[in-house]
């Protein structure tokens, strides 16, 4: 089990070698890996050189912690991420998230692609999240509370922060960029995809995407005091009367498609933050 001792030597072991304390953690999702290029004077630490990383097993997450500069800014791209699927607890999901968060990371940025269950919405959207819902049958907080990391029950009556989320909207609006929308996005177990009456109990539900990630590193950065901006980029939009098969390469593909429109608002983002 990943607990207090073990988050605090994989934190020693980076602030031994990070060149600077880093201010902002981005988390990239399915296909969005590319960010990383975007940073100066970047140095890149492999999840499995890291004391107690749990390490990536999906093919399109590089499973690496890249440090450097963003838009000026001191920052640290985590350029993949872990998932419940591969067989991991929401605690060891959401492990590099807290261990940053001992670094003295003050906002996290938590990227994904998604499936669209909005029918007004296109392929190729880019949601800023506005509320989720928590579907893994895990919490990363169960289990002994750590008291110096954040409290027992935390608050998340406002788990996406209104000031990031309204920032990005007006950045959006002034690159002009297209396809912007808000939601709530849903997380679920995976690794199977949707069938058409599990689509229609989300929409039900009131989620206007899907996906299985995020939410453990969400809650991970909340406990721990950071606020917090989601974007999930619609990958497909599902229509449950009429359900295509859902492919992981078109949804990695179409992740690809929209990642420069993602990496100018995150660049412009950063640089207003």
């Amino acid at each position: 089990m990943l607990g207090k001792q073990q988050a605090e030597e994989a934190a020693a072991f980076l602030g031994t070698r990070l060149p600077f304390q880093p201010e902002l953690l981005i988390q990239l999702g399915t296909g969005l890996g590319g960010l990383a290029a975007a940073m100066t004077g970047s140095m890149s630490i492999p999840y499995a050189a890291v004391p107690h990383f749990p390490r990536a097993t999906v093919a399109s997450h590089a499973g690496n912690l890249v440090c450097g500069r963003l838009a000026g800014k001191p920052a640290t791209i985590l350029q993949g991420r872990l998932h419940y699927y591969e067989g991991y607890s929401a605690c060891e999901v959401g492990f590099p998230v807290r261990v940053l968060s001992l670094l003295g990371v003050k906002t996290a940025i938590i990227t994904n692609a998604a499936g669209g269950l909005n029918p007004a919405w296109q392929a190729g959207a880019i949601m800023i999240v506005r509320d989720h819902l928590n579907l893994l049958p895990d919490n990363p907080l169960r289990g002994p509370n750590v008291d110096a990391w954040g409290p027992r029950f935390p608050d998340l009556s406002q788990s996406y922060c209104p000031k990031l989320r309204s920032l990005a909207e007006q950045t959006a609006q002034r690159l002009g960029l297209r396809g912007i929308c808000s939601g709530t996005y849903a997380c679920i177990p995976g690794p199977s995809l949707e069938t058409p009456a599990e689509t229609r109990m989300l929409r039900l539900l009131g989620a206007d995407a899907v996906g299985m990630s995020s939410v453990p590193e969400v809650i991970t950065a909340l406990h721990g005091g950071l606020r917090v901006l989601g974007l999930s980029v619609i990958a497909n939009v599902n229509n449950p009367d009429n359900l295509a098969p859902i492919l992981l390469d078109d949804i990695v593909a179409a992740a690809q498609r929209a990642e420069p429109l993602v990496q100018q608002l995150i660049a412009e983002l950063v640089r207003e933050l």
